[in-house]
């Protein structure tokens, strides 16, 4: 059976929810090798989660993904149906997005509407059914939303809370479609399961038939860390060809949501990402889709360009229109690779450490490349065969690579940058922030509320302005040196001269 065929497949709105990635994409939380290593264990289905003695953190399918994006759909309602602790992670969002101005087109009222049914002892004991209906009907009352989403946790999925039942019996007596969303914490050592349970919910529960096809209408799944500015650089690169960008989740109306199934193509930010609702999407309502490349870098925004252009039947628009960018954009790509070239002195290429998702993974090194810059080794949270073939091409693309494959493990991060030792590191703060070490250290990407250009990643202007980051990252020293002369070291000598970053995995298991 072929592949596509069989990914498809595991694709069944008749289930409450959708398989873990273990199980649909053969995921893995470790790994430490060759890329080419990797990739040949994902080709023979040898990939497989494993177990450590030690770990540092772990990655919530509930609050990672869910908490901070679920909360910011309009016309909507979140329930967290858990203990009050399980929902703190919603707190700070609604700050978060207040930075983004009006102006640039952020909406002055969107939902963070939220509530907790505060799961205690007793729930556990004798069930919370009759809690989470009053909940529902709650949120109805106060709020008359056009959905209400429930947000599982560790102690519904541990206990078996009939949430389905509790959804049918409750449904006849609220206007609102009641979404359920399967994203207890343990239920996946892969916080990208929580990608798909929320499309699962989202094909199942609220995307409807098409009224009409909407030819001039493209669907982007904007991930957690690509910003406001990355956002209005995809609606203008779409709108100079004459299409309309629908933009989920954040910010998005359930009408948005609903018309997903109208739209002429669903294009990737993060492949990943976007995965399971391009497939959901493709074998429900026919809606074309494709998956890479990103629109990271110059010759990935070309292609990720030229891919829409086929589907809408603008190509010739886009052509067009990629001669008019490059004769903005790439002499000041060409700027900023002949200012690298002059940062080492002995001819060598700057090595620099960096990726995070892996849907990152795949679009970043690529664009390294074409920076002029070196790429030794890259770090991705998880590892699953949806990407197999990008990282072939990438393999062919740039050379063989180091992977580190780990779920927010600083130390082992730590270990592998000492190693290496590369000119120039990006870490992020869920990822055990920023250590000490010689050479420069910065982030790899914006918090997703940074609306200043700068923090632009995507198209062309994204291209040019993460570009410039990074010099700026070399030239200007002084954070690395505070953080050098006022912290310790984070972990003791020993640590760092393992010559095995996976020091505390259970071998053989």
């Amino acid at each position: 059976m072929p592949e596509e065929f069989d990914r498809d497949q595991k694709i069944d709105l008749e289930k409450n929810t959708c398989p873990n990635r273990e199980q649909r994409a053969n995921g893995t939380n470790v790994y430490y090798g060759k890329a080419s290593e990797l990739l040949n264990d994902a080709k023979n289905g040898n990939v497989k989660c494993c177990e450590r003695k030690f770990q540092q953190s772990g990655g919530c399918v509930l609050n990672f993904y869910l908490a901070n994006r679920v909360t910011t759909i309009r016309d909507a309602v979140v329930i967290f149906n858990a203990p009050v602790g399980c929902s703190a992670g919603a707190l700070g969002y609604k700050e978060l997005f207040r930075g983004v101005p009006v102006e640039l087109g952020r909406p002055a009222q969107y939902n963070v509407n939220w509530l907790t049914t505060n799961l205690q002892q007793d729930d556990v004991v004798y069930g919370a059914g009759q809690k989470l209906k009053d909940t529902i009907l709650g949120a109805q009352e106060r709020y008359n939303p056009k959905a209400i989403f429930i947000l599982t946790s560790c102690t519904t999925g541990i206990i078996g809370e009939d949430i389905e039942g509790t959804v049918r019996e409750t449904q006849l007596q609220v206007k609102a479609k009641i979404v359920p969303i399967h994203c207890e914490g343990v239920r996946s050592r892969l916080v990208q399961t929580g990608y798909d349970a929320f499309w699962h919910a989202v094909l199942k529960y609220l995307v409807r038939e098409p009224k009409e096809k909407q030819e001039d209408l493209v669907n982007v799944a904007s991930m957690l860390s690509y910003t406001w500015q990355d956002r209005l650089e995809i609606k203008r690169l779409l709108g100079k060809i004459g299409l309309r960008v629908n933009f989920i989740p954040e910010f998005a109306t359930v009408e948005q949501f609903e018309q997903l199934s109208e739209a002429a193509l669903t294009a990737p930010i993060c492949p990943t990402y976007t995965d399971y609702i391009s497939r959901g999407l493709k074998k429900e309502y026919g809606v074309p889709y494709f998956l890479y490349p990103s629109p990271t870098g110059i010759s990935n925004t070309d292609e990720w360009l030229r891919q829409i252009g086929k589907f809408t039947g603008k190509e010739n628009e886009v052509e067009e229109l990629i001669s008019e960018e490059h004769k903005v954009w790439v002499p000041k790509m060409e700027a900023i690779q002949e200012e690298f070239l002059k940062l080492r002195k002995d001819g060598e290429k700057v090595r620099i450490l960096g990726s995070l998702g892996q849907g990152r993974l795949v679009s970043q090194l690529p664009y390294f490349d074409e920076l002029g810059l070196q790429s030794p080794a890259a770090m991705a949270q998880d590892f699953d065969d949806l990407v197999i073939d990008e990282l072939e091409d990438v393999i062919k693309t740039i050379g063989d690579f180091d992977i580190m494959v780990n779920t927010f493990q600083a130390a082992e991060q730590a270990n592998i940058t000492q190693q290496l030792d590369p000119d120039l590191t990006l870490t992020c703060p869920f990822q055990g922030g920023t250590w000490e070490r010689d050479n420069n250290v910065t982030r790899i990407h914006s918090l997703r509320g940074d609306a200043d250009p700068w923090s632009a990643q995507s198209g062309y202007a994204g291209a040019v302005a993460f570009g410039n980051f990074l010099l700026q990252a070399f030239k200007n020293k002084s954070y690395q040196k505070t953080l050098s002369e006022k912290t310790p070291k984070s972990y003791k000598d020993w640590w760092y001269e393992q010559p095995d970053p996976l020091y505390y995995l259970e071998k053989g298991k």
